[in-house]
């Protein structure tokens, strides 16, 4: 894991990253003070369950993978960040320890603000209170739509609406971009990745989906 500090070039950095939506220069040049910036390799652990929580992250590129697992090793996914994500703040608020794994699916830069460096932000800076409000409630409610789908939903349905999550319109088509294994697909679902294979397979055959050089291009038809 390397690490290296922001410095003052890092204000452009912070200016276009969701959480710091509003904040003032001056406050945003006290925050690129504070923040460390660290690269860490793909399979690296960012943080582990059950750790103290000492600080909160911030993606600049890059994925991670939010995991948890059993004592039989059996994972679950329960997100998959990009760039502009942040993580780890729920145990700097409440005081809990860390409630999920955090691994780096590729090669990620990152930003680190230690847990008092935190607290004075969301002192001084209601936007940034007010952002992370907002991430929260959105947390929640993915939440509530991933149980309603896991209990009403076959895993032909949990698999397209996933893919439709995570789609975006790129040149006029509606793609999946990002890096997403039948694995990934299977640990967020709930199902195995041989029936996500075939959901996959037939899903391609019927014309729903068309995978093209890494990427997943979904019908709108």
């Amino acid at each position: 894991m390397v690490c290296e500090g922001v410095g003052h070039k890092g204000m452009v950095l912070l200016r276009t990253i969701p959480l710091f939506k509003g904040v003032q220069d001056p406050q945003l040049e006290q925050i690129a003070q504070v923040a460390t910036r660290r690269k860490v390799v793909r399979g690296t652990v960012i943080v582990r369950a059950g750790d103290d929580t000492d600080s909160m992250y911030i993606l600049v590129n890059g994925s991670a993978r939010v995991m948890n697992s059993d004592e039989e090793g059996r994972e679950v996914i329960l997100s998959i960040l990009g760039p502009g994500s942040f993580f780890g703040e729920m145990g700097l608020i409440d005081g809990s320890p860390r409630s999920a794994d955090v691994v780096a699916a590729e090669a990620c830069e990152l930003l680190v603000i230690s847990k008092a460096d935190f607290k004075r932000c969301l002192q001084e800076n209601f936007e940034v209170g007010l952002n992370i409000m907002k991430c929260l409630v959105e947390r929640l409610r993915d939440a509530d739509r991933k149980i309603e789908s896991l209990a009403l939903m076959d895993v032909y349905g949990r698999v397209a609406k996933l893919l439709l999550e995570f789609s975006e319109i790129h040149e006029g088509q509606r793609v999946i971009r990002r890096k997403l294994t039948k694995q990934d697909i299977a640990k967020m679902i709930g199902a195995s990745r041989e029936m996500v294979s075939r959901v996959m397979k037939g899903l391609e055959t019927s014309g729903y989906i068309q995978v093209d050089d890494g990427l997943i291009i979904l019908d709108e038809g």
